[in-house]
């Protein structure tokens, strides 16, 4: 598969990918555990079908210390017992955030009083952002059609 556009190279879209980036920093900087962000980052990429970042977040996620069973557990995470209560109240974010048009809601009730459970208010505004650019990475990378399967950990900085 060869991609469609080469987002780094054209000036429009360069510049917004600079400025996502940029956008992601405070997340990054946050108390939101790691483990979680990249979680959230996995999630987020399977119901969206990126494969670009699926590939650069379960390899990013293995190198640091991230279990094969977590990693390959993430979509059933309903079922799954290896993620803690708090993995799974942002698990839930994530998808009600990732498919807003499938709830008339949004994000239910039931799941944003599990995430205020177990999140302080500047982890809860990472969550929330996190949700919000992973979802624009992911509409870039399937619209652009960028491949998957390459990617080093740690290769974008």
């Amino acid at each position: 598969m060869e991609a469609r556009l080469n987002l780094f190279e054209n000036e429009i879209a360069g510049k917004f990918v600079k400025r996502l980036i940029a956008a992601s920093r405070p997340v990054e900087e946050s108390s939101l555990p790691k483990a979680t962000q990249e979680l959230v980052k996995i999630r987020a990429s399977q119901i969206n079908g990126c494969g670009m970042c699926l590939d650069m977040h379960t390899k990013d996620a293995a190198a640091a210390g991230e279990t094969a069973v977590r990693l390959a557990m993430v979509a059933a995470w309903r079922e799954a017992v290896v993620f803690t209560e708090a993995e799974r109240a942002a698990l839930a974010l994530t998808e009600e955030g990732t498919r807003l048009a499938d709830a008339h809601e949004g994000v239910s009730d039931e799941t944003w009083a599990a995430v205020r459970k177990h999140y302080d208010d500047e982890q809860i505004g990472a969550l929330i952002a996190l949700v919000a650019t992973i979802n624009a990475w992911n509409r870039l990378n399937v619209i652009a059609r960028n491949p998957a399967g390459e990617y080093q950990p740690g290769m974008f900085g």
